[in-house]
């Protein structure tokens, strides 16, 4: 199974935080399945880190996401060219270009946002 992690998601992973359900680690640590990180969710890390809205340090972020043989998932012309389309159920930037990616991509989105159930996308819930 293809998986494409949400932000949250990620650091719950990478923090060991018992918000991530025992549903979602397994999928995570399964070796059979290929993780995927968008450029997007570190953007977004960056981005809230630098405004004071969460304290983390890109560089181990990085570090940890190579140490667990996850794959980094830049934006594309047909990211973007889905992020058109999608409807605006919500107003969140970053959750938008997650999920176009995850439906460009016709992987599966790892998430605890009730409102990426409201696309077009096939969404596990990581607090399962």
């Amino acid at each position: 199974m293809r998986l494409l992690l949400d932000t949250h998601a990620l650091l719950w992973w990478l923090a060991d935080d018992a918000q991530l359900g025992v549903q979602a680690r397994g999928l995570i640590a399964d070796p059979g399945n290929d993780i995927l990180v968008s450029v997007a969710s570190l953007w977004e890390i960056v981005v809230k880190s630098r405004v004071g809205k969460l304290r983390a340090d890109f560089r181990e972020i990085s570090e940890a996401i190579d140490r667990d043989g996850f794959s980094s998932l830049p934006v594309s012309d047909a990211h973007l060219a889905a992020l058109e389309k999608l409807p605006l159920h919500h107003r969140d930037p970053f959750d938008h270009l997650l999920i176009a990616q995850a439906m460009a991509e016709d992987v599966t989105f790892l998430s605890g946002d009730g409102n990426a159930s409201k696309y077009p996308v096939r969404v596990v819930d990581c607090a399962m």
